[in-house]
């Protein structure tokens, strides 16, 4: 199911805590990436549609470095393979101590016009990859090649990634906090949902902000705030 370009639009102006409470509301609790943080400051929201790659526990007899001579290992041909606009998603069952990629690899993601990079362990290079104008995200720098703990198996088949399911065409997003992710089947609903409640939560926190309490604002229990909120929308034009 295709990514509506209105919709990645939408999602990259709500943020990941706003999804994650249109997706409780659905009985989807476990959607946020555990213990992944974004690599320097992102400049933008990140939303592409997942991409995956399934890392096991390295076996040394099948994992010497010659492996990368390899034109069709999987981890080089998921590099080149991921499309543009999608988002590359590497299980790498939240084992940082060795590298899952390093900058020679995500800036070639990012020159091929994908959308972002994250994985459940870590990137070597991270000083690199942080000032890159690229969305990535993992638990912590790792210097170690992947090949020491890591080899690279499946491409793009259902994964864990920081204790998230991500299935190939789950919808990504990443801000400054982290990633959630959204079954593609709702994106559009969970998008129009979060705008909704964005608009919404601008109006609280502006409220907040002038002094009002929370109770019987924040949820909106008092018909005056709903009233109010009517007429703050009217006047933001939003």
């Amino acid at each position: 199911m295709p990514l509506l370009n209105e919709t990645r639009e939408k999602l990259r102006h709500v943020s990941t805590a706003t999804l994650c409470t249109a997706l409780f509301k659905r009985g989807l609790r476990n959607q946020f990436i555990q213990d992944v943080r974004p690599l320097g400051a992102p400049t933008r929201t990140m939303v592409g549609q997942a991409f995956t790659l399934r890392y096991i526990p390295a076996r040394e007899d099948l994992n010497p470095l010659s492996v990368f001579r390899d034109r069709e290992h999987p981890q080089r041909k998921a590099v080149e393979e991921c499309p543009a606009g999608a988002v590359l998603v590497m299980d790498s069952r939240k084992d940082a101590r060795a590298a899952s990629a390093g900058s020679i690899l995500v800036s070639r993601l990012m020159v091929r016009g994908v959308e972002g990079v994250v994985t459940d362990g870590g990137f070597r290079d991270s000083h690199e990859i942080a000032e890159l104008p690229f969305a990535s995200y993992h638990n912590r720098p790792s210097a170690p090649t992947n090949l020491t703990l890591h080899q690279a198996l499946d491409i793009n088949g259902p994964i864990g990634c920081g204790d998230v399911a991500v299935w190939p065409g789950d919808v990504m997003v990443g801000d400054g906090e982290g990633v959630v992710v959204i079954p593609a089947a709702i994106a559009d609903e969970i998008a129009d949902e979060a705008t909704e409640m964005t608009v919404f939560e601008d109006f609280v926190l502006s409220q907040v902000q002038n002094g009002r309490s929370i109770i019987g604002l924040y949820p909106a229990t008092d018909e005056q705030s709903l009233l109010d909120f009517a007429a703050w929308r009217s006047a933001k034009k939003r």
